[in-house]
């Protein structure tokens, strides 16, 4: 699997462009301004980059998604557990969870969640 690890610039970029896909690149470039307040360079030499990753694709100035919004969290999500709990997801929820609290409702998810995901 490619390196789906996405510095901060990266990431709020590839936000602009999955909620927006597909996207003429010209249209990017003000919604980038608006949104980022980057201006044109910065927004296609970022695009260049997203490209280089195979996160987009650019062809006849239209941008699209190669890549999902939640393939990019799902690999977030498991090398932050692995590089900073020792891929102890336990640790990960009790840190967290911290001293704080969650509801019963926001509970009884997260359950179900874990039932869905237990190896028989």
């Amino acid at each position: 699997m490619k390196d789906l690890l996405l510095c901060e610039s990266e990431f709020r970029m590839m936000d602009v462009i999955w909620d927006s896909a597909p996207i003429e690149s010209g249209k990017l470039v003000k919604l980038c301004e608006e949104k980022l307040s980057w201006k044109k360079s910065t927004t296609y030499t970022m695009l260049r980059k997203l490209v280089e990753k195979e996160l987009v694709e650019n062809n006849n100035s239209v941008v699209t998604v190669l890549v999902p919004r939640e393939q990019v969290q799902e690999f977030e999500s498991e090398h932050l557990v692995k590089k900073s709990f020792g891929g102890s997801l336990p640790a990960f929820v009790s840190a967290f969870l911290g001293n704080g609290s969650i509801s019963k409702e926001e509970a009884e998810k997260l359950i179900e969640l874990i039932g869905s995901h237990i190896e028989e």
